[in-house]
């Protein structure tokens, strides 16, 4: 039985499914077979981004579905993300085009700026000098959202949105857009409430989309100190009341904040799992329970990054 998905209504008009399937690390066979599933399963919202290097496989998965029958393009949603080393303007577009052949696609659904930081262009997606420091490239993100703008005009991608930007990036960018960003994609769990952020964010009518729900299991950047949010003892007696895994317990938490979350699995029964976690409700007190829990805490923090002039997480939020 393929799980209807609620949705969330964007600032365009436009509708977002409240989970989406998430395509970060995870290459060739693996990918096009998580896809392919995750189509099954029921999975309408495919986050992507050229960074991902997959992208191919992802669009071989999602044509193979259509052309089977199993899914309409009118009822996807496809995200892809513009990397730092295409944020000059006279790249957006080209970068665009290339990410719809891959995906073998006529327009996107959304095309999300992945960072507000530019990197050095023609070269390495993440270019380090002789040093292995970041070389880092002075664009200013507005002017690569006007030409993102450029790419709605043209009937190349209906939303835009952007991810990791902080509170006065994001207050800056809607100063000076022409288009509104409909979403800006955070890293966001129990961990890591985004409380002040989405606050922003409603003020804006911009939707924060929650990326590394589960705490980025087996992604650590510090796996010695990074606390492993799905064995948090207290997630684990909601788990158990409500006889629910503990990713669904994350997930759901979030969805029911009006948060779309963007969970990836290569595993088939974790695939489904993670669906189903809409089909229930948390109790107001175990909403707060978790809420308690916050921390924080950041898992994905690049760190190597942090000298760019751009770099987000230099104040809280």
């Amino acid at each position: 039985m393929v799980v209807k998905i609620p949705t969330v209504p964007l600032n365009n008009g436009y509708e977002m499914p409240l989970i989406g399937f998430g395509t970060a690390n995870a290459y060739h066979d693996e990918i096009i077979r998580a896809v392919g599933d995750a189509t099954e399963a029921g999975y309408r919202h495919f986050d992507g981004a050229s960074f991902y290097a997959n992208e191919i496989e992802v669009g071989q998965a999602i044509r193979q579905k259509m052309e089977d029958g199993v899914v309409d393009r009118k009822d996807l949603f496809i995200v892809s993300k513009l990397w730092c080393t295409f944020m000059s303007p006279e790249l957006v577009e080209p970068a665009l085009r290339q990410t719809l052949n891959d995906l073998q696609l006529n327009y996107l659904d959304l095309y999300v700026m992945h960072w507000p930081m530019a990197f050095e262009e023609n070269t390495d997606l993440i270019p380090l000098d002789e040093n292995g420091l970041l070389r880092c490239k002075n664009v200013d993100f507005v002017h690569t959202w006007k030409a993102m703008e450029a790419c709605v005009s043209q009937g190349l991608v209906r939303s835009i949105g952007v991810s990791n930007f902080n509170s006065q990036q994001l207050r800056r960018l809607m100063d000076n857009c022409t288009i509104r960003p409909v979403t800006n994609q955070v890293e966001a769990h129990v961990y890591l409430s985004q409380k002040p952020m989405i606050n922003l964010c409603r003020e804006y009518e911009i939707v924060v989309t929650a990326y590394g729900p589960l705490g980025r299991p087996g992604l650590s950047q510090d796996p010695e100190n990074d606390p492993i949010l799905l064995d948090d003892p207290k997630v684990k007696d909601i788990a158990v009341k409500y006889n629910r895994t503990v990713a669904q317990i994350l997930l759901r938490y979030l969805t029911m904040q009006g948060l779309p979350v963007i969970p990836k699995s290569s595993n088939r029964a974790r695939i489904i799992e993670n669906l189903a976690s809409v089909d229930f409700d948390l109790a107001t007190e175990d909403m707060a329970l978790i809420a308690g829990l916050n921390r924080d805490y950041r898992y994905l923090k690049n760190e190597w990054a942090s000298h760019h002039p751009h770099y987000p997480f230099h104040i809280p939020f």
